[in-house]
């Protein structure tokens, strides 16, 4: 069969690859099409165009970059046309995949599944209907939303987290030699490591890195580094860097197997770090002051922002959001993750729960034999 897919972004890169590499196994004859990255490309098939032609974040960027982003968008739909897949797989993106999922059912009819639903949950409520309308079949990642969809009565199904895939067997196969290696090839010291996750984009980093930083420096007895993000360079890093402050690239996951605690933006990197077994203090930092935050709470139709804390539906790791986040709330939070024994056990045992909630591994092998039993002759 002939399957067109859709990832805008590096994660659904390599959730795309995973599900394209257990299709393979369900349908060997599989022809893939695709606009996505380099880790779908090494699964095979032929790239329309890579993701990082595509990824303009914020609105600003979108308004700058408007003429580009409709074009790709009038390429892809000339281009799937002309393909004539069996199906179409989207994978989040949603400003971009609603649009062609449309198109697809409007003008082509053939089924459309979504791979890693968009988070509506959390904002954007009313893109429900275009869902409703266009797309056959929803293969969840995060359990909660299924009853998010049922509310909306749209069948939903969770297929496991592709999160606990990657990071379960790492976690079980780790040992004490393997940390050992870690520690020198990235000389640290023998001091506990506290990983420094502040997010992915420049903005993300410029706003939340310096309060980490300031945080750490008040207690000399941690050593902190950086798990710098893929889309970053050094160049842009060296200004937060010194004798007492460190950066691995490509090396979070192991990174946050050494960890004592985490300082974490949100986001996936919050999932990780539980699955990881750390604790941790969710952080984000935006502009426009208390009435902004006072604002983004009534736009918001959640009651938590980290996925630790929404699988878990309560308060597992503390949320530091806002102008509620500044390096005194920072510290305060820290000591009770550094320090407070009874306070550290409570959120690793916790952290137990979203495990269970997760479920086991194989999310993209259990994603391709749905598509496989529900839409291949």
């Amino acid at each position: 069969m002939k399957y067109y897919l859709i990832a805008g972004e590096a994660s659904g890169d390599l959730h795309a690859s995973r599900l394209m590499h257990e299709i393979k196994n369900t349908d060997p004859d599989a022809e893939f099409r695709f606009f996505g990255g380099d880790l779908m490309q090494a699964e095979g098939g032929m790239m329309v165009k890579h993701y990082k032609k595509m990824a303009y974040m914020g609105f600003k960027a979108v308004i700058r970059h408007l003429p580009e982003i409709l074009s790709n968008m009038k390429h892809c739909r000339e281009d799937i046309r002309e393909f004539s897949p069996d199906m179409v797989i989207l994978i989040d993106y949603p400003g971009f995949n609603l649009k062609i999922a449309e198109f697809v059912k409007k003008e082509l009819g053939v089924p459309v599944i979504y791979y890693i639903s968009p988070k509506l949950w959390a904002w954007k409520e009313y893109r429900v209907k275009s869902i409703k309308k266009y797309v056959d079949c929803m293969l969840s990642i995060l359990p909660f939303e299924v009853d998010f969809y049922k509310k909306h009565s749209f069948e939903t199904t969770y297929v496991g987290n592709p999160t606990v895939d990657e990071l379960i067997p790492m976690k079980n196969e780790y040992s004490k030699e393997k940390s050992e290696k870690f520690v020198a090839d990235n000389n640290l010291d023998s001091r506990p490591i506290v990983t420094l996750m502040a997010g992915s984009r420049k903005s993300e980093v410029k706003n939340n890195l310096p309060y980490m930083i300031d945080v750490i420096k008040r207690h000399p007895g941690y050593q902190a580094v950086i798990a710098g993000a893929p889309g970053l360079d050094m160049e842009f890093y060296s200004q937060y860097l010194d004798n007492d402050i460190k950066i691995v690239f490509g090396k979070t996951h192991e990174l946050l197997l050494n960890s004592y605690a985490a300082m974490v933006t949100s986001g996936t990197a919050t999932l990780e770090t539980a699955i990881m077994g750390v604790p941790q203090v969710v952080c984000y930092k935006v502009g426009g002051g208390k009435l902004f935050y006072k604002i983004m709470e009534n736009v918001l139709k959640i009651d938590y922002v980290s996925l630790v804390n929404l699988i878990a539906d309560g308060p597992v790791v503390k949320e530091l959001l806002g102008y509620k986040f500044t390096p005194d709330t920072l510290n305060e939070e820290f000591v009770n993750i550094t320090q407070n024994k009874e306070y550290r056990e409570k959120m690793i045992k916790d952290y137990d729960i979203i495990l269970e909630r997760l479920g086991e591994v194989g999310a993209p092998e259990k994603a391709a034999k749905i598509i496989a039993d529900r839409f291949n002759p």
